[in-house]
This record gives structure tokens, sequence and C-alpha cells, in this order.
């Protein structure tokens, strides 16, 4: 059955053409799912740089703190808090 395919001209050309729609459909789904793993990092990245810049804000407000609670009461009293 297999050689009776190989050899003759109209079914090796079908042979041909579904081994060509094949590989062409394995591309497009190989492509598909790059896609998707590519949308996946970048809301991975996405999240990771919105949680670092909450986190520099906080180390800044950290900064800013007063060192003891006589400082505190001062700024309070400054109106600067």
């Amino acid at each position: 059955m297999i050689s009776w395919l190989l050899t003759h001209g109209p079914a090796r050309k079908a042979l041909g053409l579904i081994l060509t729609a094949a590989a062409i459909l394995l591309f497009l789904l190989n492509l598909r799912r790059a896609g998707e793993r590519a949308g996946r990092a970048a809301e991975r990245l996405d999240l990771r740089e919105r949680n670092d810049a909450i986190h520099r804000q906080m180390l800044d407000a950290a900064a800013r703190r007063p060192p003891d609670r006589d400082a505190l009461a001062e700024r309070l009293r400054d109106g600067r808090f």
C-alpha cells in the first residue's frame, strides 16, 4: 500500500499536500503557543514592575520617617506630616 502511494503520481502529490498542510498546521499551533507564553511573560513582568514600584514607595516612606517620638510630635505640630 505504502509503496503504491510513493510510486503513483497523483497519490504522491496528494501525500505531499497532506504533509505540507500538516507541517503548516503544526507551525501555526506552535506559533500560537509561543504567543501565549510571551503574553504570560509580559503579564509577569508588569506585575513585578508594579510590585517593585510599591516596594520603592514603602522604602522611600521609611527613609523619611521621623527618628523618634519627639521628632514625630514636632513634625505633627508643624503640619508637615
